[in-house]
């Protein structure tokens, strides 16, 4: 079988990254694309095997196009997009915040899958990363579950009309990466002690628990228009 290629957005750090890895473990041949220059140059540094980096902003329509010409044909793709933007309590959080959270979350997923569409190979695949937020009911969250819920509203839409391109969904539960560093070490360590307690798996995910979640979901040609919440149990 010849080398497969995942070009993987988001992939300079946490869940993306881990991802990287993975694939490349497996013999893919893996891009990391993002914005940030250092951050993926740093990436490169902790990898091996065959990669290529991409600088690029997926809110940027014209970015994508050019970006995804350069690349030309490839096999999968992971949108392993995030924003730490529109949490808060219903009542007070900022709508200028909500707005920004979904077109950082949901508009990049729609976009670069949008986007890559036509150098994707026909039967390959696209793997979605929402959050749980889009299925717990948890106070707070109504801004950033908004926006994860119409993410994993893609995936059996585009499923079914994109056909034989599969397409399938991972939602990570809290997961330790750099999505949470703007709190403070003490504060991190509090909010995961107290979600490690209510939830049933006894910890906090890692990057590597949905990275393992992705890569089942780009190698099983058998399943296609699902969401994995990968979440150890929290949502119950």
């Amino acid at each position: 079988m010849s080398q497969q290629h995942t070009v993987i957005m988001g992939g300079s750090s946490g869940i993306g990254l881990a991802t990287a890895k993975l694939l490349l473990d497996r013999g893919h041949r893996v891009t990391i694309a993002g914005r940030n220059s250092d951050r993926l140059q740093k990436a490169v540094h902790t990898l091996s095997g065959e990669m290529n980096t991409l600088i690029i902003d997926a809110t940027r329509e014209q970015d994508l196009q050019q970006a995804f010409s350069r690349i030309e044909s490839f096999d999968h793709l992971v949108v392993a997009l995030g924003s730490t933007k529109g949490a808060g309590a219903f009542a007070s959080v900022a709508l200028s915040d909500v707005k920004a959270g979904v077109e950082e979350k949901f508009y990049a997923h729609f976009a670069c899958a949008q986007a890559a569409l036509p150098y994707l190979r026909k039967d390959g695949s696209i793997t979605f990363i929402s959050a749980v937020t889009a299925h717990a009911a948890m106070p707070g969250t109504a801004g950033i579950a908004a926006a994860n819920a119409a993410v994993a509203a893609l995936v059996p839409v585009l499923a079914s009309e994109l056909q034989p391109l599969r397409v399938n969904g991972v939602s990570p539960g809290v997961i330790d990466t750099p999505w949470w560093d703007f709190l403070s070490a003490e504060d991190k360590a509090a909010v995961f002690s107290d979600y490690a307690k209510s939830t049933p798996a006894g910890r906090v995910g890692n990057a590597e628990d949905i990275a393992q979640a992705v890569g089942f979901l780009i190698d099983n040609t058998y399943t296609s228009g699902q969401t994995i919440i990968c979440d150890g149990g929290l949502r119950l």
